[in-house]
């Protein structure tokens, strides 16, 4: 009897210590902690890492609580005699579908960054649309229909390969930025009228032909794939051209015609050669140029070349030039012209009808 009631004290000093072990295994579980659904040692480490992954395949549409949340700016609409709410601000919500939007015609603005979207068609709808921002979306293609008042549109940090389908008549800036573009393609000049200033940086470009837009001032092809400029010689207004970080080793491409052009930054490429600096006498309006981290930078008397060849250069890497350096680039230049001037002409060959024999 004894032996009996102390076999049962100790299974039921077991089963409490089981229990207690069974209740303190068990947490809360939150995102970042490992194990199955936070238990304490479970198979799978890491688990929650794979469900969050899942979450953000699921899909998940564009609301009316959304919209509701994310609408302001209320103004008139086309007639005047209604309003509506023409902002809509819905980021960073995991979104995979809007087609709601189809039914709110009067947006004007419209930011859908970071999201999970690929299909931006229900926009072809927003007729009245003046600035678009879907940054940081899993977009393969920028292409929409021709919105006819469309001034800004941002699609960096997408997935997107080409640039078709671009055609909206009042664009003014476009921001294709962290992409995957190998070539541009599709930028007709006849329908892009107004378009200003475009932004390529950090894509896969080997080529700048294809951006032959009429209106272009400034132009960012930083962080590609370029190893000279090409196609670029009509373009009469531009003014600012960005391709640092490339591997540009000759300055060929550069024409009179870009008359414009005041801001040239090429640091980070790998011009070697000084004498290249002379195929960008053609440049009269540039005034300040960026050269840092090329291999032609290393040379003692590379400042002072610039400026030999440069004359209305007021800046170099981000320094002025100083009075002394323009009166020393002064006396090169006029001792280089003498030397010209002297040397003697050529003996041209004479035609056979000409021969004193």
């Amino acid at each position: 009897m004894i032996l009996r009631k102390k076999r049962t004290r100790r299974r039921q000093r077991r089963g409490r210590t089981t229990e207690k072990r069974g209740k303190s295994s068990l947490r809360k579980w939150e995102p970042g902690q490992g194990g199955v659904l936070g238990l304490r040692g479970g198979v799978g480490q890491g688990r929650d890492t794979l469900l969050h992954f899942y979450l953000q395949w699921l899909p998940t549409p564009l609301t009316e609580d959304m919209m509701k949340e994310g609408l302001s700016l209320l103004c008139k609409t086309g007639n005047g005699l209604a309003h509506a709410y023409v902002k809509l601000e819905v980021k960073e919500r995991d979104l995979t579908d809007i087609y709601l939007l189809r039914s709110y015609i009067h947006l004007r603005y419209v930011d859908i960054s970071e999201n999970h979207l690929t299909d931006l068609s229900p926009l072809n709808y927003l007729t009245h649309l003046l600035w678009l921002k879907a940054d940081g979306n899993r977009l393969r293609s920028a292409q929409l229909n021709e919105l006819p008042y469309l001034q800004i549109a941002s699609f960096a940090y997408n997935q997107i390969t080409d640039t078709e389908g671009i055609s909206h008549p009042r664009l003014e800036t476009l921001n294709l930025k962290g992409n995957s573009i190998h070539t541009v393609t599709g930028l007709d000049p006849e329908k892009l009228i107004s378009l200003h200033t475009v932004e390529l940086r950090g894509n896969q470009l080997e080529s700048t032909l294809g951006i032959n837009l009429p209106k272009l001032k400034n132009l960012y092809l930083a962080q590609n794939m370029l190893k000279k400029v090409e196609g670029l010689e009509d373009l009469s207004n531009l003014t600012t051209l960005h391709l640092r970080d490339n591997q540009i080793d000759t300055l060929s491409g550069f024409s009179r015609e870009m008359k414009s052009l005041q801001y040239l930054n090429l640091r980070g490429n790998m011009v070697a050669n000084l004498g290249e600096l002379a195929k960008l006498r053609d440049l009269p309006k540039l005034r300040a140029l960026v050269l840092l981290d090329n291999p032609c930078t290393d040379e003692t008397s590379y400042r002072q070349e610039a400026l030999v060849q440069m004359p209305y250069l007021e800046r170099l890497d981000k320094e002025f030039y100083e009075e002394e350096e323009r009166a020393e680039a002064d006396e090169i230049r006029q001792r280089l012209k003498e030397e010209k001037e002297q040397e003697p002409e050529p003996e041209r060959d004479l035609e056979p009808e000409q021969s004193l024999i």
